[in-house]
C-alpha cells in the first residue's frame, strides 16, 4: 500500500508534477518563475492542526502534505546541486529557482520561521532543507544566510529547550560536519566565526560551573536538546582534530572548559540516555576520537594541533581525577543493557548485564585520564595515589557486574570488559602500560612486589599481553592484521611492551610461569552469563578469554625506523605521507598464484555496525587454532608466536610488500627470541 506521502506526490496537482520533475531529473515545463512560486506557496500554505484531523476531502489531503512536499523539494534541489547529480539543462534551471526563491521572496525566513512548529515532522523537514541550503549557499559563495545566522543566535540566547532551539542546534551540528568531511578549513572557520560567542553563552547556561545550578533540566524537552547540544559539542571538539591549527576559536574548546559540568552531569542527571552521551563525548574527547562515528580517519588525522590543545587535554584529565578524589565513581549509576526492543527484564541479580557500553565509557575515561596526568609536565603525583584511582575503578565495575565480582585475577577486567571492541582494548591496554610504568618508576620495590601490587589493581603489562594472545590463540596473523590495521592503537602499544618485555624479562618469565602452574587455565569456552551479555567471552574459572574481534581496515600506519617512540598522531600523519600499500593490497599481493595466504597473509574477525562479532567462514583462518595453555608452558608459546611474527614480517619486508618500515620493530622482536635463549641456557 502507497503512503500518504506517495499518494499526494502522485496526485495530479502542479505542486506534485514539479517533485515529480526533480525526482527523476526530467526538465520541468514551468518557467522558473511559476515553479518558484509554487515552491513558495507550499512552503507557507499550512493547514491548521485542528482542519488537518478532519481531513478526509481528497484536495484538503493533499493540502496537508504541501509543506512536507516543497520542504523536501528544497532539500532536493540544494542536495543535487551540491552533488552536480543535475544535467547542464537541469542545473541551470535549478540555480535561477533557488536565485528567485531566495533573493527575491526571501524563502529563508519562511524556512527558518517551521523551526518553531509544533508538528515534529514540518520542524525537522524544515532543518534538513535550511541546513542544505546553507550549504549550498556556502558552497557557492562563501556567505552565511542572515536569516538563518539571525534565528539560531537568537535561539541560543534564549536557551529554552524546545522545537526552535533543537532544530538550529540540528542544523548547525548538520553544515559544520558537511564542511568538515569535504576538509573545508576556511569555510569551516568562518561560519563557527559566526556563532563563536552564542555557542559559548549556551553552553555557559547548560553546563554552569555551579553545581546544582542545572535550572533548565525541569524542562521537559532538557534531555532531547541537551543531546543535541552534546551531538554539537562533539563536532566543535572533533574539528580540533580536523582543522588543527588552520581553526583556533574558543566554541572548539567546550567541551575541555566545561568538563567539569559534564562530569557533574553523568553523575547527578535523571535522564540516563543523557548520561551516557556524555561519557561517550568525554571518553571520545580524551582518546583523540572525536567524530569517529561520521568523520574518515584521514580526515581526522590530517590537522596540527592548536596552541591550547595540550592544556585542554589536560584540563580534561585533571577534571576527571578531581572528581575520583570527590568519590565521582560513587555517584555513577549503570542500568542494565538494553537490547533492539528496550530494557530487558531482571528475574533476578544473576541474571543482571550491566550496560558495558556505559562500563567501557567510565573506564576509558579514568585509565586515559590517569595517563594524560602522569605524562603532563605538572602531573606528578604518588604512586599510592596512581594505583588508587585504579582500585577505585575496579570497585566501580565490581559494583554493577555479578561476574567481574566472581573475578579473583584482576588482571582479567581488560579482557572480559573490551572483548568485542579491540579498538577500546588496545587503547585501555596502553594506557594501563604507561600506567605501570609509572608506578615502576615512583615505587622503591623489588620487582616482585611491583608485579604483585600491578595484579592487585589489574594492572599488570605481562598478564594483559598474555590474555590478549590467549585471546587469539597465539595466532600470529592476527598480530599482523593488528599491525597493519589503523582502527587501533596496536602498534604503538606493541612497541612500548616489547621494550617493557625485554628489559624486564625474568618478571615475564616468572608471571607465565605462575599461569602455566595454576589450574586456573585460559579457556575459549563460550557462555551466555558473559558480563556484556551473551555475545563475549567468559572466564570458565580464574582467568578470562574474550576473544575480540579484529575491525577491518583501508590504510596503515608507519613506524618509526629508530626509536619507534613516536605518538599515535605522528603516526597517523605518517598513513598518508609515506605508505605505499593499503593493507587490503598488502593482503592480496601476499595471496598470490600458490596460496600462500595460510602463512604470509591476516585474516580479520568483521565486526558489524553495532560492535558485535561475527563467525569467520570456514577456511578463512590463516594461522593454526591453538589450544589453550595446558600442555605446553605460556612462556614457549608466546615466545613462539612472537618468533612466528617476526619471521612473516621479515619476508614480508624483503618482498617491499609491509606498508611501513618495520626494522625496529624486527628488531625488538629478534631481542625476545634472544632473552628466551638466554634463559633457557
Amino acid at each position: 500500500m502507497r503512503s500518504s506521502m506517495e499518494l499526494s506526490v502522485g496526485s495530479d496537482d502542479s505542486l506534485s508534477q514539479l517533485y515529480r520533475c526533480f525526482l527523476t531529473g526530467a526538465s520541468p515545463n514551468r518557467t522558473t518563475v511559476e515553479a518558484a512560486e509554487l515552491i513558495f506557496t507550499g512552503v507557507c500554505g499550512r493547514v491548521p492542526v485542528e482542519d488537518k484531523q478532519g481531513c478526509h476531502d481528497d484536495s484538503v489531503e493533499r493540502s496537508c502534505f504541501r509543506p512536507l512536499i516543497s520542504l523536501s523539494l528544497v532539500e532536493r534541489i540544494a542536495c543535487s546541486l551540491t552533488s552536480q547529480s543535475f544535467s547542464p539543462a537541469l542545473t541551470s534551471y535549478s540555480e535561477e529557482v533557488l536565485r528567485r526563491l531566495f533573493e527575491d521572496m526571501d524563502l529563508m525566513s519562511q524556512l527558518v520561521r517551521q523551526f518553531q512548529s509544533e508538528d515534529q515532522i514540518i520542524s525537522h523537514l524544515a532543518a534538513k532543507s535550511v541546513s542544505m541550503c546553507v550549504f549550498y549557499i556556502l558552497q557557492s559563495s562563501g556567505t552565511i544566510s542572515p536569516a538563518w545566522r539571525q534565528t539560531c543566535v537568537q535561539a541560543f540566547h534564549s536557551s529554552l529547550p524546545g522545537a526552535e532551539l533543537d532544530a538550529c542546534l540540528w542544523s548547525l551540528t548538520e553544515v559544520s560536519k558537511k564542511l568538515l568531511k569535504g576538509a573545508q578549513p576556511e569555510i569551516f572557520g568562518k561560519l563557527l566565526a559566526a556563532f563563536d560567542w552564542s555557542q559559548s553563552n549556551l553552553c555557559s547556561k547548560f553546563l554552569p560551573e555551579d553545581r546544582g545550578s542545572y535550572g533548565l533540566t525541569c524542562n521537559r524537552h532538557w534531555g532531547t536538546t541537551f543531546c543535541l547540544l552534546l551531538d554539537l559539542l562533539e563536532v566543535l571538539t572533533a574539528s580540533t582534530l580536523i582543522c588543527g591549527s588552520a581553526v583556533n576559536l574558543r566554541s572548539q574548546r567546550l567541551t575541555h572548559i566545561h568538563s567539569s559540568a559534564l562530569l557533574e552531569i553523568i553523575s547527578g542527571s535523571s535522564e540516563y540516555f543523557v548520561r551516557k552521551r556524555a561519557v561517550l563525548l568525554l571518553k571520545r574527547a580524551v582518546l583523540q576520537k572525536a567524530g569517529e562515528d561520521w568523520a574518515s580517519g584521514e580526515v581526522l588525522l590530517s590537522g596540527l594541533r592548536h596552541e591550547h590543545f595540550s592544556s585542554d587535554m589536560n584540563r580534561v584529565a585533571h577534571s576527571v581525577l578531581t572528581a575520583m578524589a570527590a568519590d565521582w565513581l560513587e555517584m555513577v549509576h549503570v542500568e542494565s543493557a538494553s537490547f533492539f526492543g528496550g530494557i530487558r527484564p531482571i528475574r533476578s541479580d544473576e541474571d543482571q548485564k550491566p550496560d558495558c557500553v556505559m562500563l567501557r565509557g567510565v573506564s576509558l575515561l579514568i585509565l586515559k585520564s590517569t595517563e594524560l596526568h602522569i605524562q603532563s609536565a605538572a602531573g606528578w603525583c604518588s604512586a599510592v595515589e596512581v594505583y588508587g584511582y585504579l582500585k577505585s575503578l575496579w570497585s566501580f565495575l565490581r559494583r554493577f557486574s555479578v561476574q567481574l565480582r566472581e573475578v579473583t585475577h584482576h588482571c582479567c577486567w581488560v579482557s572480559l570488559l573490551f572483548a568485542d571492541q579491540d579498538d577500546d582494548m588496545m587503547e585501555a591496554a596502553k594506557a594501563s602500560l604507561s600506567i605501570f610504568l609509572y608506578y615502576r618508576g615512583r615505587c622503591g620495590s623489588d620487582g616482585s612486589a611491583e608485579l604483585q601490587a600491578a595484579c592487585v589493581s589489574g594492572n599488570n603489562p605481562h598478564c594483559i599481553f598474555l590474555l590478549l594472545l590467549q585471546n587469539v590463540s597465539f595466532d600470529h596473523s592476527i598480530l599482523l592484521d593488528f599491525l597493519i590495521s589503523t582502527e587501533t592503537c596496536f602498534l604503538e602499544y606493541f612497541v612500548r611492551y616489547l621494550k617493557c618485555l625485554t628489559a624486564d624479562w625474568q618478571s615475564f618469565a616468572a608471571e607465565c610461569r605462575r599461569i602455566s602452574e595454576s589450574d586456573g587455565h585460559l579457556s575459549l569456552q563460550q557462555s551466555s552469563s558473559a558480563p556484556c551479555g551473551g555475545d563475549v567471552f567468559e572466564l570458565s574459572s580464574k582467568w578470562g578469554s574474550p576473544t575480540p574481534c579484529l575491525v577491518q581496515y583501508s590504510s596503515s600506519d608507519e613506524s618509526d625506523p629508530e626509536g619507534m617512540e613516536v605518538s599515535q598522531d605522528e603516526l597517523g600523519i605518517s598513513i598518508h605521507e609515506k605508505s605505499r600499500f593499503g593493507a587490503l593490497d598488502v593482503k592480496q599481493k601476499m595471496s598470490g598464484p600458490r596460496g600462500r595466504t595460510h602463512n604470509e597473509s591476516s585474516h580479520s574477525l568483521k565486526r558489524g555496525a553495532g560492535g558485535s562479532s561475527s563467525q569467520t567462514s570456514q577456511g578463512e583462518h590463516t594461522g593454526p587454532v591453538q589450544p589453550p595453555l595446558s600442555g605446553q608452558s605460556a612462556c614457549d608459546r608466546a615466545v613462539l608466536c612472537l618468533s612466528q611474527l617476526r619471521e612473516v614480517v621479515s619476508r614480508l619486508q624483503a618482498k617491499t610488500l609491509f606498508p611501513y618500515n618495520p626494522s625496529s620493530l624486527l628488531r625488538l622482536l629478534a631481542q625476545v627470541e634472544n632473552c628466551s635463549k638466554k634463559n633457557e641456557s
